[in-house]
C-alpha cells in the first residue's frame, strides 16, 4: 500500500455555504495535526439531480460556477472533480478502498453531517467510523453549521429558502449573494414595445430558479448595473407551456446591445411574486413600480 498523503473530504458543496467553508477550514487543521495535505473531492453535480427523473431546477451551483467558489474557498488546497457515473456502481467498501485509500492515498477522513457514499447511498457516517477504527484511519464528523437564525444550515435547506423568495434568509447562510449566469438570447422582444428592453437569458436547466420579479446587479464585463430579474411564465402575455421558467434582465440606465454575450445576476432583495394582469398598459405601469422598487432596494 502507498504511503498515506492527504486527508481528505468528499461531497457535492452545492451553493458552497458557510458550513462548507467551516468544513475546509477543519480539513485544513485536521491534515496540519496529523502531517498530510488537504485535499477536496467534489461531485459537479449532486448524485440526487442525475438520478433524478425531474431533475430541472435541481442545483445551486453549476460546474463552472462551483469551480470558481471552490478556487474562492480553497486557495491553494487542492481540489479534484470526481465522475459520478464513473463510482455510481461501487459499494461503500470498494469506494473507499480502491477509491479514497487506493486512489487517492487517503490518510484521514472529514465528513459533514449528512454524508452517504457508495451504490444506493448505503455508506454513512456510522459505516465510515466503523470501517476507519479498523484500518487505523483518523475519521470525524463535523456537525451541522448554524445559521444566524439559528438554523442548521444545509443546501437543501438553501434551495427551499430560495423557492420561497427569501433571498435575504438565503444569502445569510450562504455567505455570499446568491447569482445565475446565463447568455442572452432572442426572445419575443415584447419589452421593446413596452419601454423595457430586457435580456432573455439561457440559463442551465438544472439551475435553481426562484420565481418573482427581483431587484438585483448584473455584471456585463467587467462593468456592474443595477437591474431587474423577472423569473416565470409571463402568464400576461405568454400562451405556450414551457418545462422551466423564462428569465428575462432589464438592467436600469443600460442601452447597448449584448446578444450572445454571457452576464451574470447577483439577487438582492424580492420585490414581488409573478401575476398575470388585465393589460399590457395595466403591466407597463407595473414595470415602472418595479423600476424605483430596484433602484430604492439596491441603494438600501
Amino acid at each position: 500500500m502507498k504511503k498515506a498523503k492527504y486527508f481528505l473530504t468528499v461531497g457535492t458543496f452545492d451553493g458552497m455555504h458557510l458550513g462548507h467553508r467551516a468544513l475546509f477550514t477543519r480539513l485544513e487543521q485536521l491534515a496540519v495535526l496529523h502531517q498530510l495535505k488537504p485535499l477536496v473531492l467534489y461531485f459537479p453535480y449532486p448524485p440526487k439531480t442525475l438520478l433524478c427523473e425531474t431533475p430541472a431546477m435541481t442545483v445551486l451551483s453549476t460546474p463552472p460556477e462551483k469551480k470558481l467558489q471552490l478556487k474562492q474557498a480553497l486557495g491553494d488546497t487542492q481540489r479534484e472533480e470526481l465522475n459520478f457515473y464513473l463510482y455510481r456502481e461501487f459499494t461503500p467498501e470498494n469506494f473507499l478502498k480502491k477509491v479514497l485509500i487506493g486512489k487517492y492515498r487517503c490518510g484521514g477522513i472529514l465528513a459533514g453531517p449528512d454524508f452517504t457514499f457508495g451504490k444506493n447511498r448505503a455508506g454513512n457516517d456510522a459505516w465510515l467510523k466503523q470501517k476507519c477504527a479498523q484500518l487505523g484511519l483518523p475519521f470525524e464528523v463535523l456537525p451541522f453549521y448554524n445559521g444566524p437564525r439559528g438554523e442548521k444550515i444545509s443546501s437543501s435547506l438553501i434551495r427551499k429558502t430560495l423557492a420561497a423568495g427569501d433571498i435575504a434568509g438565503a444569502n445569510a447562510m450562504l455567505g455570499h449573494a446568491y447569482s445565475l449566469e446565463g447568455r442572452v438570447i432572442p426572445g419575443q422582444r415584447l419589452g421593446r414595445k413596452l419601454g423595457f428592453r430586457t435580456a432573455n437569458l439561457d440559463v442551465n436547466f438544472y439551475k435553481l430558479l426562484p420565481l418573482g420579479v427581483y431587484a438585483v446587479r448584473v455584471r456585463v464585463g467587467h462593468s456592474w448595473y443595477k437591474g431587474i430579474c423577472n423569473i416565470g411564465y409571463r402568464p400576461t402575455v405568454n400562451t405556450i407551456s414551457a418545462p422551466v421558467p423564462l428569465t428575462e434582465v432589464y438592467i436600469l440606465d443600460f442601452n447597448k446591445s449584448i446578444y450572445g454575450r454571457r452576464i451574470e445576476v447577483v439577487f438582492v432583495a424580492k420585490i414581488r411574486g409573478e401575476e398575470k394582469f388585465a393589460s399590457l398598459d395595466a403591466l407597463k405601469k407595473q414595470l415602472a413600480k418595479d423600476k424605483s422598487a430596484a433602484r430604492q432596494l439596491i441603494k438600501n
